[in-house]
């Protein structure tokens, strides 16, 4: 590992935020690894992927850039930034450009979270109407989202669940990075928010490292932390 590592930007996806990369950070910071958890607005993928790639672009030297669930729709937009040197995938959406997270979805059988989904509106500002915006349903975010994580946390993450404007899934990714960076992904095996082969998919497409975690939910950095940190550290010595 060389004396400045490249910087570990991490990207959470909906229904989170960036307290669930903490043991992820843990983890890398004890290898001497800089690290950034990314504040994802969650308001549509052209400008949230605008938004990393600003605060991306923001950093001097190398960036690994990690999207985990609608993070990697994300990456994979804002990863054409130039000091961008690797992605990584952590259960996550892998578009190709000009495809949307709901036509990737559509391919395969619907994973649970499609029947436990609750909407409510926000003001989408100006003269506009309201806009749509979805969150997990609290009874069922356990099984859905956290089914490896205790009881008592997963309590603390639903109730701090940030919605994903319904905006997210239509809108067309403007690029691929992947098709031109080094990428790692994990398949988080018993996924039930992402169809693992939703996964699986992209990453082969994307010609992507893989590592697949049996009986690993979606909140996956919450439960196995160490895994999720271990394949960026991959990563990151494999573009240092």
């Amino acid at each position: 590992m060389p004396a400045s590592p490249p910087t570990v930007v991490l990207v959470h996806g909906a229904f989170a935020d960036a307290a669930g990369w903490l043991g992820v950070i843990d983890e890398l910071q004890r290898d001497g690894i800089p690290v950034l958890a990314v504040a994802n607005p969650l308001r549509g993928l052209a400008s949230d992927a605008a938004y990393v790639a600003s605060v991306t672009e923001q950093i001097e030297g190398p960036v690994v850039l990690v999207g985990h669930s609608y993070g990697g729709a994300l990456i994979t937009v804002a990863g054409t930034a130039e000091n961008v040197v690797a992605l990584v995938y952590i259960a996550a959406f892998m578009p190709e450009e000009g495809e949307s997270l709901s036509e990737l979805r559509d391919r395969f059988a619907l994973a649970p979270l499609v029947g436990h989904l609750k909407e409510t509106t926000y003001p989408a500002g100006g003269a506009r109407p309201d806009a749509t915006e979805v969150t997990i349903q609290p009874q069922a975010f356990p099984e859905v989202f956290a089914a490896d994580v205790p009881a008592a946390v997963t309590k603390v993450l639903a109730a701090a669940q940030r919605p994903l404007s319904t905006a997210a899934f239509e809108e067309r990714a403007t690029a691929a990075a992947w098709r031109t960076k080094p990428s790692w992904a994990l398949v988080a095996g018993t996924d039930r928010v992402i169809n693992p082969d939703v996964e699986r998919f992209g990453a082969e497409r994307a010609g992507a490292t893989v590592v697949e975690l049996d009986g690993a939910s979606h909140a996956v950095p919450v439960s196995r932390p160490k895994a999720v940190a271990d394949l960026i550290l991959d990563a990151v010595r494999a573009t240092s």
